[in-house]
């Protein structure tokens, strides 16, 4: 004898039941997907003001990679804070911080460049590192840019509808480019990629630091970068560890110039550093950054910056020389 069929009542409550089970599940494989890929979602990096007043800022991964990317080319290219602040300004107003392939009329990019109006081709407005460098142009061009207030600056080189419209970013725009330019000392943070995410080893960091920072950031202090991307081969009468070996394989090591030293004894030159391989950490599978006694691992305690184990060979020995990246496998 088959069981009687199930009372309308009943296939209303599994028909809810099953439809609130596709919905979680969505909603499961949304969050997964955009945690793993650095996308849209809850912001997962935050700068922090480092004179202590609480002012903060919180943002994407992909968002710390173009401001990076931003504060990277303006200070290659000799300009001061100032200058990266009014940069970022005027990226976070007119994109966000994404490289965006709409806007206005024909405006692209970061800066939401037009092609017709001669900023580029397409195709190079699309780059972040040609429209950073692009946008920094213009403005060493604008009389006296770093006396004026940032809107009235960047104004002057995008000639928006709206020229009022930076001034409301220029305190997040200032947090950011101190840390980004080292000034501020370990004050921007990523949660970062897991361990267990697939990554790409140390090349495309070298090639990532070599767009952004010029061909000569892995040698600034005359060393020599081995093709395992570990700046110095390890002493014959020093034995180490399998992990430890294996670690080297996957480390690329970024001596910091001995002139760069800042007013308060801290390297900035290591700082600026040290924060763009954070920033960049989702989009290039890093998992630990070290400089001057300070550690970041990506994963733990929402990314913050502790104190070095000596340990790990992370330590202060030659902590104000170089930063020290370790990628994933």
């Amino acid at each position: 004898m088959s069981e009687p069929s199930p009372t309308p009542v009943r296939r209303r409550r599994l028909l809810r039941f099953g439809g609130a089970l596709v919905v979680l599940f969505a909603i499961a494989g949304y969050l997964g997907v955009q945690y793993l890929t650095g996308g849209v979602g809850a912001p997962r990096c935050k700068v922090v003001s480092g004179n202590g007043d609480g002012a903060s800022y919180e943002f994407t991964p992909e968002q710390a990679a173009n401001a990076a990317t931003i504060s990277a080319i303006g200070t290659s290219r000799g300009m001061p804070e100032r200058a990266v602040a009014i940069a970022l300004a005027t990226a976070i107003q007119e994109s966000g911080l994404r490289n965006i392939q709409h806007g206005d009329r024909d405006s692209l990019g970061l800066f939401q460049q037009r092609p017709s109006q001669g900023w580029g081709t397409r195709k190079q407005i699309m780059d972040p590192t040609y429209a950073a460098g692009v946008f920094y142009e213009h403005l060493a061009k604008v009389t006296a840019y770093s006396r004026l207030p940032l809107t009235v600056a960047a104004q002057r080189v995008q000639h928006s509808g709206f020229p009022q419209a930076y001034a409301k970013h220029e305190q997040d725009a200032t947090l950011l480019a101190a840390a980004l330019t080292g000034r501020a000392a370990a004050t921007l943070t990523c949660q970062g990629r897991p361990a267990a995410t697939p990554a790409g080893g140390p090349a495309p960091v070298r090639a990532a630091l070599a767009r952004d920072f010029g061909r000569d950031v892995l040698q600034e202090a005359g060393a020599t970068v081995s093709t395992a991307g570990s700046s110095a081969s390890p002493k014959p009468d020093s034995p180490a560890s399998p992990a430890a070996t294996k670690a080297a394989g996957r480390t690329v090591t970024v001596p910091v110039r001995e002139d760069s030293t800042a007013g308060t004894g801290v390297v900035r030159r290591g700082w600026e550093l040290a924060h763009w391989a954070v920033a960049n950490s989702s989009a290039l599978h890093i998992e630990r950054v070290s400089y001057a006694g300070r550690e970041w691992t990506a994963g733990t305690s929402q990314g913050s910056w502790r104190t070095a184990d000596e340990k790990s060979g992370s330590g202060t020995g030659k902590a104000a020389a170089e930063v020290r990246i370790l990628t994933g496998q």
